[in-house]
């Protein structure tokens, strides 16, 4: 491993956490393998999404969050889940379509989530939308005085949809406790990044809301991990909402029936050298935190936990037919019940503590260049009005610049005059 790369990863994790990291990528990428192999035996009935290569995004980013805290995956984060706590066999089952599922079968991708104990909002298929409802959560969380932070993720080609940008400036208007992961893995489907978007940094679309945010490689895990880290810190505090555009790369196709024989051979071959679990695992070893009886437990825990929650999931049953028509909405309590935690005095947001008086106050309303390069200040009320300076009493420069036009004789003016009365009758 380069100096550079070790340079990234400065020791300032204990040594459990740095393996923390390293045994969920491991396992995040043992579940999609596992559930590769279910695929081709016809086990699993909806599709297939790989995050091959993109394990240490989800992994850092979630592994910054606190318990407390909200996240909603996309179809590739099935990392952040496992970090929160949802077993191998749940994720299994879901794909499986299986009646011990989350949504008891109801559903054969990765639409679950788990709102009372885990905090997981179901993902949503209309890719930008769950960036204004996770808004929605952080604000509704600064509300209840509970002090979270909510976090999403979208993908490049993601950020071209509307809701993606009104979502952020939602988010940047309320200053809510938000953290958008940005993973550009340089493909949209079939589409490369530079034939959708103009620019290098995707991170710079933060800028038009007045949002700041970070470039990470994502292909490094520790910096993945202290880059989510720093953001969620200060979206805590109070600063508002953070993007992170985490560089990486799509190493298979949209899903299980998309062979990728767009991706050039060449840019495989270089992303492919850059694994992020190879790279971890090298620097993990040179800095003696992993050594190979610890690599061996690693190996051993996790084939055993993927080989019993295989069997748990393939073991568990279809759902009846009849049991379809249930769940398709929410009928209430006997739903599921969700009260809000109140963790501030409810007097605090109720009136007459919560009352604001109206103030509205425009001392000015910003000032800029206008047209002719000139200061264009816009006064309202009692301030006085900036106008322009006239340039030669009245004449712009360009006008002045010009020769007076020759003065026509009085002659040719009388003839022109009397065609015009001649045309009128």
């Amino acid at each position: 491993m380069g100096a550079a790369m070790k340079k990234s990863m400065p020791r300032e994790l204990t040594r459990q956490q740095y393996l923390d990291l390293y045994y969920y990528m491991r396992l995040n990428r043992a579940v999609e393998e596992t559930m590769v192999k279910l695929f081709r035996q016809n086990k699993i009935v909806g599709g297939l999404y790989s995050s091959l290569g993109q394990e240490a995004i989800s992994v850092g980013t979630c592994y910054a969050l606190e318990k407390k805290d909200w996240i909603a995956p996309m179809i590739r984060n099935i990392g952040a889940l496992l970090v929160k706590g949802v077993p191998p066999r749940d994720i299994f089952m879901q794909h499986m379509a299986k009646y011990d599922s989350p949504t008891k079968g109801r559903d054969g991708t990765s639409h679950f989530g788990d709102l009372d104990n885990l905090h997981i909002v179901s993902p949503i298929s209309m890719l930008g939308d769950l960036i204004p409802v996770m808004a929605g959560v952080a604000i509704g969380g600064r509300y209840l005085g509970q002090k979270i932070v909510a976090m999403t993720w979208i993908g490049d080609g993601g950020s071209s949809t509307g809701v993606f940008h009104e979502g952020l400036n939602f988010a940047a208007a309320q200053k809510a406790a938000f953290v958008l992961i940005l993973e550009n893995n340089l493909w949209a489907y079939s589409t490369p990044v530079g034939r959708q978007v103009p620019l290098e940094n995707l991170a710079d679309r933060a800028t038009g809301y007045g949002m700041d945010s970070y470039i990470v490689d994502g292909n490094n895990v520790v910096a993945v991990y202290k880059t989510a880290r720093e953001a969620v810190e200060r979206a805590r505090a109070g600063e508002g909402p953070i993007l992170i555009e985490a560089k990486t790369f799509r190493r298979l196709g949209h899903a299980q029936h998309d062979p990728a024989e767009y991706v050039p051979k060449e840019m495989r071959a270089y992303w492919e050298a850059r694994d992020p679990i190879a790279l971890y695992e090298k620097f993990l070893t040179g800095e003696k935190l992993l050594d190979a009886p610890v690599k061996k437990e690693i190996d051993e825990r996790l084939e055993t936990l993927l080989e019993a929650e295989r069997e748990f999931a393939e073991n568990s049953p279809m759902p009846p037919p009849e049991f379809a028509e249930g769940g398709v909405y929410c009928t209430g309590d006997d739903c599921h019940k969700i009260q809000a935690r109140w963790e501030r005095p409810i007097a605090e947001v109720t009136p007459p503590k919560s009352s604001v008086k109206a103030v509205w106050t425009v001392p000015g309303f910003g000032s800029g260049k206008g047209s002719g390069g000139v200061d264009a200040a816009i006064h309202f009320g009692d301030a006085p009005a900036v106008m322009d300076k006239p340039a030669n009493n009245g004449r712009s420069a360009k006008a002045a610049a010009k020769p007076a036009a020759k003065t026509a004789p009085k002659k040719a003016k009388a003839a022109a005059a009397g065609a015009s009365r001649k045309a009128r009758r």
